[in-house]
């Protein structure tokens, strides 16, 4: 396996956990969704929009849309989680998208990044992409670790890259599409 295959298979990985993760939450009783928790967000509300805010300028980004910093800064979190559910979706798709479109030699390739006042900061695009995959599961996590708090189970989320694991996402990975 490559670095561009491992890079693609993440992008799947992102739409996998995100689709687990919005499973259990929108299971979760009036209340629970926004309620103030412990964690470095203060809410599985808050935090799942911090996903998305980000995603969405990291996107931007290596789109090259001309966005810049606003694509964060403008952002109207989403209060109803099914809509904001909806949103993610949208935006693990791109990824994907964007990730399919790449070549090796991409991944080597700069785009600028707005940094707001720090101005504009060339990185090369296999580096955002493996920042975005950190930065994702490590918020995950803490959604993860906040429904232990609630009414609803955190599912499962580290069974996706073995083929030992095959067998209990197989379901998943055939209704969300995936190439894997």
């Amino acid at each position: 396996m490559n670095l561009l295959d491992h890079l693609r298979r993440m992008a799947g990985n992102n739409l996998w956990s995100n689709d687990r993760l919005y499973r259990a939450v929108l299971q979760l009783t009036p209340g629970e969704f926004a309620a103030e928790r412990t964690s470095f967000f203060p809410s599985i509300e808050a935090t799942l929009n911090h996903i998305l805010a980000v995603d969405l300028l990291y996107l931007d980004f290596l789109e090259e849309g001309g966005v810049g910093a606003a694509a964060h800064d403008d952002f109207v979190p989403i209060d109803e989680p099914q809509a904001l559910f909806a949103a993610q979706v949208a935006a693990d798709r791109r990824l994907i998208a964007f990730c399919d479109r790449l070549s090796a030699a991409d991944l080597d390739r700069q785009v600028v990044t707005d940094r707001r006042k720090d101005g504009m900061i060339p990185e090369r695009i296999g580096d955002i992409l493996a920042h975005v995959f950190l930065h994702d599961i490590h918020h995950r996590g803490q959604v993860h670790a906040m429904l232990s708090g609630t009414s609803v189970a955190p599912p499962q989320l580290d069974e996706f890259l073995l083929d030992y694991d095959m067998r209990l996402r197989k379901e998943e990975v055939e209704r969300l599409g995936l190439k894997i």
